[in-house]
């Protein structure tokens, strides 16, 4: 085991005491926690493994779909798109929310997830409770997003 503290040198980089260069703390690379070679040639904007894992069409539909909803959170990486709070204006009394969950690069129907969450102010409390949704509301969502996906996909293939 090399007991030589490491020192930061004039670049930056974490080296260990009287070595040149730009060594790291992790050993030769670095440390990668995306799975790419970060020496690899990105000119074409693709790169080696660090984009998007899951469908792009699925991704775009989903959002396209939910377009009327606030975003509370989307990660293409991992494929989840997180709503806040929705009211309509016909019925401020009632709010919902949605989760989209993308599963796979593939364009398939299980590619997909949907959770919708629904709540009402109690008219007790003036609080809002959960209340159950329907399920078929959850598989429309999911129909509607998948139905989108393969209309992109076809005007892309045209």
């Amino acid at each position: 085991m090399d007991a030589r503290p490491y020192e930061k040198n004039s670049d930056g980089q974490w080296t260990r005491g009287g070595e040149g260069g730009t060594g790291s703390i992790f050993g030769k690379g670095g440390l990668n926690i995306l799975g790419g070679d970060k020496n690899a040639d990105q000119s074409d904007g693709g790169g080696s493994g660090n984009g998007i894992n899951v469908n792009a069409f699925l991704w775009r539909a989903s959002l396209d779909t939910i377009s009327f909803m606030p975003l509370s959170s989307a990660d293409p990486f991992g494929g989840v798109i997180i709503t806040d709070w929705y009211s309509t204006p016909e019925t401020p009394q009632e709010r919902f929310k949605v989760n989209v969950f993308i599963l796979g690069r593939a364009l398939r129907s299980d590619g997909v997830k949907v959770s919708v969450f629904r709540q009402a102010v109690d008219p007790s409390s003036g609080r809002w409770a959960d209340t159950p949704v329907n399920a078929s509301v959850a598989t429309e969502m999911e129909n509607a997003i998948l139905t989108r996906a393969r209309q992109m996909r076809v005007a892309v293939s045209k």
